[in-house]
This record gives C-alpha cells, structure tokens and sequence, in this order.
C-alpha cells in the first residue's frame, strides 16, 4: 500500500497513528482491526477524508467497488485536489466495468501528482487493456522511471513493449524484473512467449535452481517450469523439456482442475439450443466484425494480423465483450448459461447483439471493421447466427497433433484449462472441431475454415479468398502483414513480426511421449523413420 503521497491534514498524533494501524490492517487482511482504528479516527474526525479513502481500500479489498467509489467520492468532496483518491477511485470505477471513467481518474491523478508512481502504472494498465498499447508504454515508462522496484510496472511494460513488436527491448525489461525478484513467474513466462528468442544453458540452469527452492509460490513455480521446458526445448533436450511441461501442468491441474465430461455436456446444450434459436431480427446486424475462432495456438493471431494490416479492419485481439455480454443477460434472467436460451426472442437477441456492438464501438473508431480473436468463442458460433447474424466466423485450423501440443507447451492464464493433459486436450479438440463442422456445413457462408499449413503453402491465393470471404477488397498490405505496426497482445506478438514460416513442426521430436494425444485424435501412434 503506497505511503507516499498520503495527506494526513488536521489529525494529532493519536489519530495518525490508527490510521497508519488502520492502513497496515487492511494491507494484512484484517478486516476487524482496520475497521475498529478507522471507527476510533472517524469519533474523532467524522468526516475526516483520509479514513474515508482507507474505508474505500477496506471495501475494495472485500471486493465491494460500488462501496469504495463512494468512499472515494467522499474523500474527493473535500480534497478535490487529492491525488491517491483520484488514482484509488479510478480502481473502483475499473472494478464497476467503467473503464472510461477510471482511465479520467487515473489521468487526473497524473496530473495533480506526476510525481507518483502508482497513477501511472494504473494508467499504463488501463491503456494497456483498452489496446491503446503506444500510450501504455509511454505511462509504465513513466512508472519505472519514478519507481524502478516496482516489479508489476516492470513486467507489465515488457508485455506492452512485446505486443508493439519491440522484441528485444521487452526482453530487457523482463531480464530487469527478474533482477529484482529471480523467481517471478510473470517476468519469465514474458521471456517464454518471445519465441524467436531462445533461452540458453545459463537461462536452464538457473531455472533448475529456482525450482529446487521450497519458497516458491504455486503459480510462479508453474511459470518456471514451463520456462524450463521451453529452455529444454531450445536446446534440444526434448525428453527434459517434456517432463517439465508435464510437471507444471500437473500442477496447474491440482489448483484448477478442468473437467472433459462436464464441458462436454456444456457443449452439447449449447449446441442443441442453438439449433431451435428464432431467425434474427436484423439480418445486417453485426456486419462490422469478423470472429476468428478455434483452438489456442493455431494461427489465430496470424490471420487476425494479416486482416489487421487492412486499412478497414482494426485488430482488436481476445476480447471478453461476446462471454461477458452473455453473462449480464444470465444475471439479468437470474438463470446460467445456457439455459435461458430457449427463452430468448430474437428481439432480445437483437438487443444482446446491440449490447456487445456497444461494448466493442471504441474498437471501430479510426476502421469500420474489428476483429474478436477469443479463440473460445467457438461455443457461440451457433447463436451468433441470430445474436449478430451478419458477422464472419473464421475457424482456424491448424495441423491437430502439432495444435494440441502446442497447446500443452503453453502456459495460459486463465483457468481451469483444457490443456492440462493430453487426454483434455484431445476431448476439447473433438468438440470444437464437431461443432464448427456442424455450423459451417449448415452456414457455410458465414463461417469459413482457415487452414494454417494451406497458408504457409499459397499466402497470396488463401490471403485473397480470405479476404473475399470478409468482404474486403483485396489490399496488398496483407501480404506483407509482418511489417503492420500494431499491438498484438498474445503469446504470438513476436511471431507474427516475420515472415512465414514453414518449420514450426514439433510434435514429432517428442516421439511416442505424445501417443495419448494421437489415441485421443484416432491418429496412428508414434514409429520411427
């Protein structure tokens, strides 16, 4: 919790002292010490601004933003110039989904106190998740400069440096972070991600050494070990590599375990539903977007780069705006998903497509076309055809065993993940492909399957029926999309900074240690030669 900055105005030393016990309640979680110093301040001083500002942290810390914005409110009636209570605020208003209002706290903050660093590192964080990724890295710079220990602002502007392509100086900044704290996992999964910059026997053998540590949290721990693996990998060690992607998987899985049956079952209702959904109300509805779709790691960021490289399409990367609409109308009905999706009207489903073309307008401000790249958007795809009927759906597909793989090679965040084991991620492969097959074959011009290896094979020809199939005139630009400057924020932000390439191969160096995933896909097992 930042100390500098803080006014303590009109308090004697009694009262100083609760709210600093206060301030180091809430900083350890105890709610009912924080809240008997803040009651002892507020006898005192009942409107005192300060306490009510520690009151907002309380609340948010209880995770009660609607509580602390007002808080902070009441703070900022009398210290209007008060700039911790700016940047607190802006954190309430981000935690109500108000990103726009947080983002004009966040700035005024920066303005009445430039020379703090947390209104600059929430600033850059704001920046950072709306795509404004140029500005981001100008408020995280600013951040690290006031405050070089500040591990998050480190990290945080190697993702940002990473996403505009500026490989080598986000590699610095991770190497920075990890000077500070030698074990933080974000720091080293960032590493991991830039793909066209191996680690060495120095990056191995320190990352054995970390991982032999007993202190290491649990999610650092699996963000080591599939730095490891990826290390092994780079120099050739496949046998090691594979045991520590299994190792951090395996472990990931004990915190969050993802269950096949379960998803399965999901899939299908979702899947039944959608085939009794009325027709659309507008039939243009959602002509502005193109979804791209499909499992994690099969090119998605590729094509979304090369339709980003289109002066009409803006790319707008993985976006929660399609779930996240869905979920407000679920808490709306007082039903989960999907099971008020027989229910729905095709005005209400026109009124759902409305909602999240408002929520992703800020995406087509400078180009009339964005792109949603959530790859899990393919459980949708059936109700998009009367939720926004006039979208394009591209299903990537990628060359299954070297996809699925991929897929276990990589550490995602969120969680639980299907890609914990090879047995999951076969099962999640089957459903995905099934239902897309299902959905194309019904609505085959709405939805076009994209094959990552007929890219590599003919870029102009695919590049062009892609294109035709967006309704977007052809514009030589996509061809060369390598040298498009924009933010990509995905584990393949480096990648997709060069040319084609046609050696991305793996699965086969691993041998019959991927069997259960061909089993899983009905490939033949593994032979020699």
């Amino acid at each position: 919790m930042a100390t500098q900055g803080v006014r303590l105005d009109g308090l004697d030393a009694t009262g100083v002292a609760r709210l600093q016990a206060a301030a180091g309640a809430i900083r350890d979680g105890d709610e009912r010490a924080a809240r008997q110093s803040l009651a002892a301040v507020l006898d005192r001083a009942p409107e005192h601004p300060e306490a009510w500002r520690l009151y907002g942290l309380l609340h948010m810390r209880l995770l009660q933003p609607e509580a602390a914005r007002q808080c902070y409110e009441r703070t900022l009636a009398q210290w209007p110039d008060y700039a911790l209570a700016h940047s607190d605020l802006g954190s309430a208003w981000q935690a109500l989904g108000q990103t726009e209002a947080a983002r004009a706290s966040w700035r005024r903050a920066c303005e009445l106190a430039p020379h703090l660093p947390p209104p600059w590192f929430n600033l850059g964080r704001n920046l950072q998740q709306l795509g404004a990724t140029a500005s981001a890295v100008e408020a995280l710079s600013r951040a690290t400069e006031l405050a070089p220990q500040m591990l998050p602002a480190q990290v945080l502007l190697g993702d940002a440096l990473a996403h505009l392509g500026r490989i080598d100086e986000a590699r610095s900044r991770y190497r920075r972070a990890l000077d500070l704290a030698a074990t933080c996992g974000d720091a080293w999964r960032g590493l991991a991600n830039l793909r066209t910059r191996p680690f060495d026997e120095g990056d191995r053998q320190l990352l054995q050494a970390l991982l032999a540590r007993r202190d290491l949290s649990a999610g650092d721990r699996i963000a080591l070990g599939f730095a490891l693996g990826k290390a092994c990998e780079d120099l050739d060690d496949y046998p090691a590599a594979f045991a520590a992607f299994a190792a951090a998987n395996a472990e990931q899985r004990r915190l969050a375990p993802w269950h096949a049956t379960a998803f399965h079952a999901l899939v299908e209702s979702v899947r039944v539903a959608s085939t009794a959904l009325p027709a659309p109300a507008v039939s243009t509805l959602g002509r502005e977007v193109v979804f791209i779709v499909g499992l994690p790691r099969s090119g998605s960021s590729l094509v979304e780069h090369i339709l980003a490289a289109h002066p009409h399409v803006e790319g707008a990367s993985e976006l929660p705006d399609l779930p996240a609409t869905l979920a407000e109308e679920s808490r709306r009905r007082g039903r989960p998903f999907p099971h008020w999706l027989g229910e729905a009207s095709a005005t209400d489903w026109q009124r759902l497509g409305e909602r999240y073309l408002e929520r992703t307008g800020h995406w087509r401000r400078q180009r009339p076309i964005h792109t949603d790249k959530l790859p899990e958007n393919w459980l949708y795809a059936g109700l998009l055809r009367t939720m926004l009927p006039a979208a394009r759906i591209v299903d990537v597909r990628r060359d299954r065993l070297e996809a699925g793989w991929s897929c276990y090679r990589q550490p995602f965040q969120r969680t639980p993940h299907f890609a914990c084991t090879l047995t999951d991620i076969a099962a999640y492969i089957r459903d995905c492909e099934r239902t897309l097959d299902a959905w194309r074959m019904a609505e085959p011009t709405r939805i076009r399957s994209q094959s990552y290896e007929a890219l590599l094979e003919d870029p102009q020809g695919q590049i062009r029926a892609l294109l035709d199939f967006c309704g977007l005139p052809f514009d030589p630009a996509c061809l060369d999309f390598h040298r498009a400057e924009r933010s990509v924020r995905t584990a393949s932000a480096a990648q997709v900074r060069e040319p084609l390439r046609r050696d991305t191969a793996r699965a086969a160096r691993y041998g019959a240690r991927l069997d259960p995933l061909r089993l899983g896909l009905g490939l033949p097992p593994f032979t020699e030669g």
